[in-house]
């Protein structure tokens, strides 16, 4: 196993020299390790993999310039506020929006911006109901009395001592008679026209019991960067992220019925009830607004500068989701994420059901050996098979190949005796299997973890999920896959279909908000490797045959969700996949109008469905590419 640079250099020897141009240790370490990884990617990967990953950090650079432009060209001015409020004075339902913000210790500066951003709203029926936590800092009382006296919509209580911040905000939502709640930190602030965006969806989805919206951070001198685009809901990601977070609304009767927050879970006590609520409220209740709505104010003392300032909060949501599985019946475990404020919920895998492994191959000798050795050397889960569909191999070599396996009892092959077509081979090798659950898998594929396998059967194995995907890397660790997003385009917008997630992305960066790295939902994964039930296979009809070789995987997903399933990808089952990215598009005629027709045949069928737009991307991200960019 080879040393990474991180590992053969002497960090500490680096600290020091640091620390007087850098005097925060998290983010002095943070810049210590990027540096290694780049160091690693061009020792390991080559000076190309390098460049494309350095590209990628130059763009992500300027980021914050490319998110002043989309304010710009995205968010309401001063004129447009006025004909926001007056708008809003006609909608047909207007309902009381209760703000809940509990107090404790708060700066005055941040506490009057938080109070002013409700007071500004364009949408006018609303009440701020905020609790103070028995703060000894003489200017909060006299300041929340100044805006209970200014304005009859501010309700304020204040509490003998801090009962914490679970109690403390139920206390908030004891004073609450709206129809709805909304949730704001007491150093945070609301974008002017936050709950006008919000009642215009209940004016048009009367079904929508929560409601969440994408966000962002603020500094303490009012600059704003780190926009968090988010997608529509996304169950699966959910467990793995508490991306609804801010800002979110919900029906005041459900929080009635959940009991609002609860003790013993300070720190993620909104993680554990949104928990709650999304397990009460169905996907069509559940409505994102992709506009920014809420600022995070980073101050050295908020989690939105350093997830180090409440280690607890982490503990607390473990432990909320370990409920959460509990309450929904299913076996877990609960661990650490990769990365900081994510997680994975590790189901236990019912019995050890029969997984067939289906592998279409022509000759290529060494890939196809390369393959079969990985999955029967590393794979940990015992109860599988590899059926080997060999398509017309001609060399000889190949064939003695076939003869030495004969004695692997996991492994059987078949011969499909007809010209090239990736699905039929694959429906061909389906109706080869008894197995419950299937797994279609690239002959040039190489296995990294040993979980793979039982890392997508703990998700497969669930009704609601139809197919479940893997990570790709290429061989030097970028990422060739990690799911699939509807409507990327490049530059051919006429027949955009989709691209793969974080593409040519280095594995060891985080990518956007850690979504390469953490378990989610997605519109499609890659069929090079990709677990399906059997009979989720026959009801969707299979690979559709009119799709040689592109697309067919995309189609197959989008069949699956159009039945109601969803799809998963898990970023626990690791491969090499040993596709060339620096060959390039094909070029020959043949197969440039084969790879057209494909796209045709996908256009006319899922074309309303991609333009629609991807409900697990963003549409204030890019098409153009697939590193999570910002639109403009």
């Amino acid at each position: 196993m080879r040393e990474s640079a991180k590992e053969k250099c002497q960090i500490p020897f680096l600290d020091p020299i640091l620390k007087p141009f850098i005097p925060h240790p998290e983010r002095r370490r943070h810049l210590i390790d990027l540096g290694l990884i780049y160091a690693d990617i061009l020792i390991y990967s080559g000076l190309n993999a390098f460049l494309r990953s350095l590209h990628s950090a130059f763009q992500n650079h300027f980021q914050p310039e490319r998110y002043r432009k989309w304010i710009q060209s995205n968010e309401p001015d001063p004129q447009q506020l006025e004909h926001f409020t007056a708008l809003s004075r006609t909608f047909s339902y207007r309902p009381r929006i209760s703000i809940i913000t509990p107090v404790w210790e708060t700066n005055e500066s941040w506490l009057r911006f938080a109070i002013e951003s409700v007071l500004n709203q364009t949408y006018e029926n609303w009440e701020l109901c905020l609790v103070d936590g028995g703060s000894t800092k003489g200017y909060i009382r006299s300041l929340l009395e100044e805006y209970a006296r200014a304005d009859f919509r501010i309700k304020v209580k204040f509490l003998p001592e801090n009962k914490g911040i679970a109690l403390n905000s139920n206390e908030a939502l004891s004073l609450a008679t709206g129809d709805f709640v909304g949730f704001l930190d007491h150093d945070d602030e609301l974008a002017p026209f936050a709950l006008h965006e919000v009642v215009k969806i209940l004016n048009t989805e009367k079904n929508v019991q929560l409601l969440y919206s994408d966000e962002d951070k603020i500094d303490t001198n009012g600059k704003r960067r780190d926009p968090f685009f988010k997608p529509d809901w996304s169950p699966d990601l959910f467990l793995s992220q508490n991306f609804i977070c801010h800002f979110c609304v919900i029906k005041k009767t459900v929080l009635d019925s959940m009991g609002g927050f609860r003790q013993g879970y300070e720190g993620s006590q909104d993680y554990d009830l949104f928990l709650r609520c999304t397990e009460k409220i169905p996907a069509a209740g559940i409505s994102h607004i992709p506009k920014i709505l809420y600022h995070w104010r980073t101050t050295q003392e908020s989690v939105a500068y350093t997830s180090l300032v409440k280690p607890y909060a982490t503990v607390s949501a473990k432990h909320a989701l370990e409920d959460a599985a509990t309450r929904r019946g299913f076996s877990v475990q609960v661990i650490d994420g990769l990365y900081p404020t994510t997680y994975r919920v590790r189901y236990a895998v019912k019995g050890t059901p029969y997984v067939s492994i289906v592998i279409p191959t022509k000759d290529h000798l060494e890939v196809l050996r390369h393959c079969i050795n990985s999955i029967l050397e590393k794979t940990e889960y015992p109860n599988y098979e590899i059926i080997i569909i060999d398509n017309q191999s001609e060399e000889h070599e190949t064939l003695k190949y076939y003869t030495s396996l004969q004695e692997q009892s996991k492994i059987k092959i078949l011969h499909y005796n007809e010209p090239f077509n990736f699905s039929s081979i694959n429906n061909y090798g389906v109706t080869h299997s008894d197995s419950p659950y299937i797994v279609f898998l690239n002959n040039d594929t190489e296995v990294i973890s040993g979980e793979w396998l039982s890392a997508m059967l703990e998700h497969a194995q669930h009704t609601g999920v139809g197919a479940v995907g893997a990570k790709l890397l290429y061989p030097n660790d970028l990422i060739q896959h990690a799911g699939i997003v509807l409507g990327i385009h490049g530059d051919f917008v006429q027949m955009h279909i989709a691209g793969h997630s974080h593409k040519f992305v280095s594995n060891r960066l985080p990518g956007y908000f850690f979504r390469p790295h953490i378990i989610g939902n997605y519109s499609a994964v890659t069929a090079a490797c990709l677990m399906i039930r059997k009979d989720v296979f026959l009801e969707v009809g299979g690979f559709e045959e009119d799709l040689a070789v592109a697309y067919n995987d995309v189609d197959l997903c989008l069949k699956i969700r159009e039945k109601g399933y969803r799809i998963v990808y898990t970023p626990y089952a690791v491969l090499h996949h040993h596709e060339s990215y620096s060959r390039g598009p094909e070029k020959s005629p043949e197969k440039q109008a084969r790879f057209y027709q494909d796209t045709l045949w996908v256009r006319t069928r899922w074309g309303a469905i991609i333009d629609r737009g991807d409900p697990y991307y963003n549409p204030n991200l890019t098409l153009k590419k697939e590193d999570f960019s910002i639109r403009i």
